[in-house]
């Protein structure tokens, strides 16, 4: 069996950023593995060591050079890595379509994606992903276990929790809760880099959605303050909204 967990590169949580034109400078500033990401990444390797047989495939993407994150997965322990490499991952179903050929092309059952993308604070991608895929899919989840084809995980909802079981496939989403991702060591890291690491060149265009964004109207407050009691300020408040805003 193949497990795929999904790994990007954000921002590190002490950068300080700045704006240009009105969007973030990355410029100088360090990345690192998202953090939900690396409960994705301890969670393979969690079912592994359980007992299954399964090649644990780190698959990442994001702009040149990010690769690097890739290369963390690997050296907490998985066995080998994509990095899918392009310069504008700005629309969640294009990235789910991009991950998603990876995935089948792999052959994988299982799949581990961050709750969220700590960047943009987007939770979309593992919805996306699963869409894509036409397979099961478990949010926000804070307990997993595989047993053959068969999991069971427990994840939040608006009530709480909620215990789940089904067969695989399925598209599970991590947070704080699920596990405590382990540390590389310094042999890890160097074995590491001996570990294949396979960077292609995507297409993050296809099935793009192009949204128009329109500012909100700005409109001249009035800074009207009512006199009197507040009977009389109620009864003026009423004709305003109604003879002057026409909203009555």
């Amino acid at each position: 069996m193949v497990i795929v967990s999904i790994v990007k590169q954000v921002p590190a949580p002490e950068a300080r950023l700045r704006l240009h034109d009105g969007m973030p400078d990355f410029e100088g500033v360090t990345f690192v593995l998202d953090g939900m990401d690396e409960y994705g990444v301890e969670q393979a390797l969690r079912v592994r060591e359980h007992g299954a047989d399964a090649e644990l495939v780190a698959l990442g993407y994001g702009p040149e050079g990010g690769d690097h994150v890739v290369r963390t997965a690997l050296a907490m322990g998985l066995d080998r890595g994509v990095y899918l490499e392009h310069e504008a991952w700005d629309d969640p179903l294009a990235v789910a379509m991009a991950l998603g050929d990876v995935v089948r092309e792999a052959g994988a059952k299982l799949v581990f994606v961050g709750g969220k993308q700590s960047d943009w604070d987007s939770a979309a991608v593992g919805p996306a992903l699963a869409e894509v895929l036409g397979w099961a899919h478990v949010t926000w989840a804070t307990a997993f276990t595989l047993r053959g084809e068969s999991f069971e995980a427990v994840h939040d909802v608006d009530e709480g929790s909620e215990r789940v079981q089904g067969e695989l496939p399925v598209v599970v989403t991590t947070q704080q809760g699920l596990n405590d991702p382990r540390y590389p060591t310094l042999p890890s890291i160097m074995k590491a880099r001996r570990k294949p690491l396979d960077v292609r060149q995507a297409d993050a265009s296809e099935g793009a959605v192009r949204v128009r964004t329109y500012l909100p109207l700005e409109l001249d407050r009035r800074r009207i303050v009512l006199q009197g009691d507040v009977r009389t300020a109620a009864q003026e408040l009423v004709r305003r909204l109604r003879d002057e805003a026409k909203v009555l």
